[in-house]
């Protein structure tokens, strides 16, 4: 296996991933439903179990959703956390969640190496119980200023979803099926996760960050397939950088062609245009958070932060450190 890849990466090569999802009681159907649909259409158009979804309510035998539907149990809290991600699907008022067992339990899997993640109000069970800690989120806009208040420090994003290496927070809604999509595509390509897509009529995939910005094809100013599913690949590993050939496999293209059409687009290479989008959102981490250099490089996936710095240098003509500080004195 590429020693490149995550291990929400590697479901291509051992199937069947395994999910979790932690159901707070009066969690969000509707988040619900966009996370699991998806994930039983895939199995069904692949002909075989690509994902093993599994319900674990906080409590009891079952989990009752905030429109009435009850989820029965199918694995329990306080059990070996035997997956590649666990999702907190939460709907009500989420800021007074405050099970120990459930989040003594998030923590464990946590420490093993688990991959946790969060929709609608999971995010900000993840937060406050310290698991978001150096990593990017976003959460549902009706809780974000109350969760930035309360747990101060988070590098917290405006945007439909945000896979930042081992977390993964969604904002809820309909949101979970462009994340679907990005999840499914990581495994087993972006022709693959179209088909998953076509089949609920969601033919307007957006990015990760389109939740308050115009769409991918907007943005970058191109309409190529390839590069937009290369894009959008990038934007789901800021933190984790994919190299070229993952990719173009993302694309579905070979790397020279992909690399080709990037200088034909965008007049960059495709890792050219990476770093760029790595440091665009350094910056913007700088400039709105009160964050160490160093949380910010591990946050944009840079080995070290003299390695940052110096790009971060050769890009802006300054070192991150100035807009650190300028920022403390305007708000001082």
């Amino acid at each position: 296996m590429d020693r490149n890849m995550t291990k929400m990466d590697v479901a291509a090569e051992k199937a069947p991933f395994r999910i979790g999802l932690l159901l707070v009681e009066g969690f969000a159907l509707m988040s619900f439903a966009s996370v699991v649909e998806p994930l039983r259409a895939a199995n069904l158009l692949a002909g075989r179990p690509l994902y093993d979804v599994r319900a674990i309510p906080t409590a009891g035998e079952a989990a009752m959703s905030s429109a009435g539907t009850v989820v029965p149990a199918q694995g329990r809290v306080g059990e070996a956390p035997d997956f590649d991600l666990i999702m907190v699907v939460a709907g009500g008022d989420p800021m007074a969640f405050d099970d120990r067992r459930a989040i003594g339990w998030l923590r464990r899997a946590a420490r093993a190496g688990v991959t946790l993640g969060g929709v609608s109000g999971g995010p900000i069970i993840l937060a406050r119980a310290g698991l978001m800690a150096g990593r990017r989120m976003t959460v549902h806009w009706e809780h974000a200023p109350a969760l930035a208040e309360t747990v101060p420090g988070l590098m917290l994003e405006r945007t439909l979803y945000v896979i930042d290496r081992d977390r993964v927070t969604c904002a809820g809604g309909t949101a979970p099926m462009d994340l679907m999509h990005a999840l499914i595509a990581g495994h087993h390509g972006a022709a693959f996760a179209r088909r998953v897509s076509d089949w609920f009529l969601h033919t307007d995939v957006r990015p990760a960050a389109g939740a308050q910005r115009a769409g991918l094809t907007e943005r970058i100013g191109t309409a190529s397939r390839p590069v937009l599913d290369a894009v959008a690949a990038m934007e789901s590993h800021i933190g984790d950088p994919l190299d070229l050939g993952q990719l173009a496999r993302a694309a579905g293209v070979g790397p020279r062609q992909l690399n080709r059409l990037f200088r034909d687009k965008l007049g960059l290479s495709t890792m050219a245009f990476y770093l760029r989008l790595r440091l665009e959102t350094a910056r913007n981490l700088m400039r709105n958070g009160p964050f160490a250099v160093t949380e910010v490089a591990l946050a944009t996936g840079f080995a070290s932060s003299a390695h940052f710095s110096r790009a971060y240098r050769t890009r802006y003509g300054e070192p991150p450190s100035r807009l650190r500080h300028q920022r403390v004195r305007t708000d001082a």
